[in-house]
Parts: structure tokens; C-alpha cells; sequence
């Protein structure tokens, strides 16, 4: 049994992993986990996040924060998976600018602002150069 831990074809796999590749793959898992957690407390607080949501002025809000969690749950699951990667960052990047325009653009927002805004630069780079070959968008393009 040990003989196929270090056959060839497993080898191969384990050696022919970019560093690049690598660090896509947990530069996507690492986005996610902000935009699931999100979306878990959304959905766990559903009636504060409406609340929270009127209180910033945002009509319809029953429809957008399922709207919200929708996005991001969606959005999520493609960088983790890294299928259809560039429409999920982007629409993650979306979502984020309107929501740091709706939600955290007053003074005493600043870090949230910034955390925002450094999220969105990881955002573009998954959108500008895609999710690298450990995902599903790598592996039908090696073929």
C-alpha cells in the first residue's frame, strides 16, 4: 500500500503543483471565508440584518438582504470551487462596492471601509489573472 503513496502518477500530482497555483487556491478559500460567514450571519440574524439594513435607509429590505445572501454564499462557493471564478469575484466586487458606499463610507466606518477596499483588490486579482490550475475553471482549460 505504501508503494502507492510513492507510485509515479502521485508523485507526479504532488510535483507538478505550482507555488502559484498553491497560494490561488488558499488566496480563494481565504476571500470565501469572510463572504460564508457573512452570509451565515445573515441568514442566523435575519430579522438585526433587516433592521440594521432600514436603519441605513435600504428600501426593499427583506429582498436584498436574501439578494445579499444569495451573492454571497454563490459567490463563495464559486472562488472556493474555482468554477465560473472571474463572474464570482466580480460579482462579489459588486456587491462589496455598494455595500461599503451603503454601510460603511461615514467616519466611523474607516477600518471596515479599508477592509472592504482590500478585499476588492483580492477580488481583482482573482478577476484579472483567474483561479489558477486548482480548480474546476484550471481543469477544463488543461485539457
Amino acid at each position: 500500500m505504501c508503494s502507492d503513496l510513492t507510485s509515479p502518477s502521485v508523485f507526479g500530482i504532488l510535483t507538478d503543483m505550482r507555488k502559484e497555483d498553491i497560494l490561488a487556491l488558499l488566496g480563494r478559500l481565504l476571500l470565501a471565508i469572510i463572504f460564508l460567514a457573512s452570509a451565515f450571519g445573515k441568514i442566523t440574524n435575519f430579522e438585526a440584518t433587516m433592521r440594521f439594513m432600514d436603519a441605513h435607509g435600504m428600501p426593499m429590505a427583506m429582498l436584498f438582504c436574501v439578494a445579499a445572501i444569495v451573492l454571497e454564499a454563490l459567490g463563495a462557493i464559486a472562488l472556493i470551487l474555482g468554477y465560473m471564478t472571474r463572474w464570482g469575484a466580480v460579482s462579489l466586487f459588486g456587491f462589496l462596492v455598494a455595500a461599503t458606499w451603503i454601510f460603511h463610507s461615514a467616519a466611523d466606518q474607516r477600518i471596515q471601509l479599508l477592509k472592504n477596499l482590500a478585499i476588492m483588490g483580492g477580488l481583482l486579482q482573482v478577476a484579472a489573472f483567474g483561479p489558477g490550475e486548482l480548480s474546476l475553471d484550471g481543469r477544463d482549460r488543461s485539457k
